[in-house]
């Protein structure tokens, strides 16, 4: 028997290469695998000692040769193809293990330059890899250094059939079809990318196994992409608590889009993947006790975001109540000893989220067996226009504008009540406007007086305004362009409510 060793990450080699040895296996190497190989005194022929040519333009070319192709492809029960390697006095190779240049690690390093990349495209070794994997009926083919011991076990009792080789086989297509993939999207990311290109390559590894998924009869697990730029749950360090479940990524990651809306000092609650209290403050502790009293039954079993350290006085508030995650920039030594005490509450640590700002990328949602793609919600208007007698106060300007930041994030139909930087309802994934106003207005009860609206789209009737004059409300802030936008806005001239069109929807479904 025959193998071909030529690995970058020489994790186990050795070891694997010694077991090759010991079961009478020929081992051909190259490069710094060869010279490893020797080092340990380790049998090796090299490459160059089968081809009968030296590898060249520093090392560009080693493998890509005939006698190595033509013992890896030829098809052994085909006996034209066993004549002509007797004739070109070509010896079979029966197994090759590759794994190949760390183009990610290198790519992934602040600072590398285009050429670092470029020299870190691996040819040879997709090139065996996939000459292995096509002939995998009669050569074993290994790139992950897991499958060492297996393979070792099974050449020691004759146990590598058909269905071993097939899963092989098929890692070793999956390993280069990802690295193609990655330096597709390299060079598409340096060479500039469109906003909708005609095809967007996808690869997604598995970050973590779930228990279940948004059911206990729904398996699940969560797997990141390298296409998709790292912004969000998936960055986060976890200090402390039990993983995290499907239902807490989701809810996680809408915390945190909430929560860089903002400058000011925020938190965001959010439960079931609806926001149930929002706030801004000058410091965390107010901005959590705002968030808190938005919705105090809500919150319960609720996961929570704030975008500064979070320090002990916060901590000690939140150890109150039953949360599920909290996520901040970072955490004092004094909270984490507060917070580590409930052995279950998941502690998410993500510097970006202080001031952190989400810029324009790509939002992919799944439908049936395809994909949908948008560009991601970064504005908030397209104008300010004020359509009514009242004006808003500067107080009221800046609670308008915080609660359509809020809005933004509610599920359509979408109403957010709020006053002094913090929600006092919140109304959403309604299917008629009024009805989300009813929800949020119920929730913000006597609070409601004096307070502002916001509305995720036009009212297509003044009912929305009449409900909101009963209830005190004093200023609201709504896209505009309905039909009978005329008919609001006479309402709130009626009942001396500021009202303000921002010309952009704001629907999330």
């Amino acid at each position: 028997m025959r193998a071909i060793l030529s690995v970058f990450d020489k994790t186990g080699i050795i070891e694997f290469a010694k077991d090759l040895t010991a079961l009478g296996v020929e081992i051909i190497s190259s490069g710094g695998t060869y010279t490893l190989l020797k080092e340990n005194g380790i049998g090796a022929k090299q490459v160059q000692e089968i081809t009968g040519f030296a590898e060249c333009l520093d090392g560009r070319v080693k493998t890509l040769h005939p006698k190595i192709h033509g013992g890896i492809l030829a098809n052994r029960n085909v006996e034209a193809h066993m004549q002509t390697l007797q004739e070109q006095a070509i010896t079979e190779i029966d197994m090759v293990v590759v794994n190949l240049y760390p183009f990610k690690n290198v790519t992934s390093k602040e600072g590398h330059t285009f050429e670092d990349a470029i020299e870190n495209i691996d040819i040879g070794g997709p090139t065996m890899i996939r000459s292995a994997a096509k002939n995998h009926e009669h050569v074993i083919v290994v790139t992950d250094t897991a499958d060492y011991k297996k393979v070792i076990e099974g050449l020691k009792t004759d146990t590598i059939d058909k269905e071993f080789r097939l899963k092989l086989a098929q890692k070793a297509f999956s390993t280069t079809a990802q690295y193609d993939i990655m330096i597709a999207n390299y060079l598409e990311k340096v060479s500039g990318r469109e906003d909708q290109p005609e095809t967007v390559l996808m690869s997604l590894q598995k970050k973590q196994g779930m228990r279940y998924g948004e059911n206990p009869h729904q398996a699940a697990a969560y797997y990141t992409c390298d296409r998709i730029e790292a912004k969000g749950v998936e960055s986060a360090e976890i200090l402390h608590g039990k993983e995290l479940s499907y239902n807490n990524y989701n809810d996680a990651q809408g915390a945190i889009d909430l929560c860089m809306e903002f400058d000011q000092p925020a938190c965001a609650a959010v439960k079931h993947a609806t926001p149930c209290g929002v706030a801004i403050a000058g410091n965390i502790c107010d901005a959590y006790w705002g968030a808190y009293e938005g919705d105090p039954v809500a919150i319960f079993g609720g996961i929570v975001a704030v975008n500064r350290k979070l320090d002990a006085k916060t901590a000690e508030e939140m150890h109150k109540i039953f949360l599920e995650v909290i996520i901040a920039p970072d955490y004092d030594e004094e909270a984490l000893t507060i917070l580590k005490q409930k052995q279950n509450l998941r502690l998410l640590k993500l510097p970006m989220l202080e001031n952190g700002k989400r810029g324009k990328s790509v939002e992919y949602k799944t439908i049936g067996g395809g994909f949908l793609a948008q560009e991601n919600n970064t504005d908030l208007f397209a104008e300010e226009r004020l359509v009514t007698e009242a004006r808003p106060s500067e107080a009221e300007k800046k609670d308008l504008e915080f609660a359509m930041k809020v809005v933004k994030h509610v599920k359509s139909n979408a109403i957010v009540v709020a006053k002094d930087g913090k929600t006092l309802g919140i109304g959403g994934g309604q299917v008629s406007r009024i009805w989300a106003a009813e929800a949020a207005l119920d929730r913000a009860g006597e609070s409601a007086k004096g307070a502002v609206m916001a509305s995720d789209a036009f009212f297509p009737f003044p009912d929305v305004v009449q409900l909101a004059a009963e209830k005190g409300i004093k200023a609201i802030i709504q896209p505009g362009g309905s039909l009978k936008d005329k008919d609001s806005v006479e309402e709130c001239n009626k009942n001396n409510i500021s009202m303000v069109f921002t010309g952009m929807r704001h629907f999330r479904h």
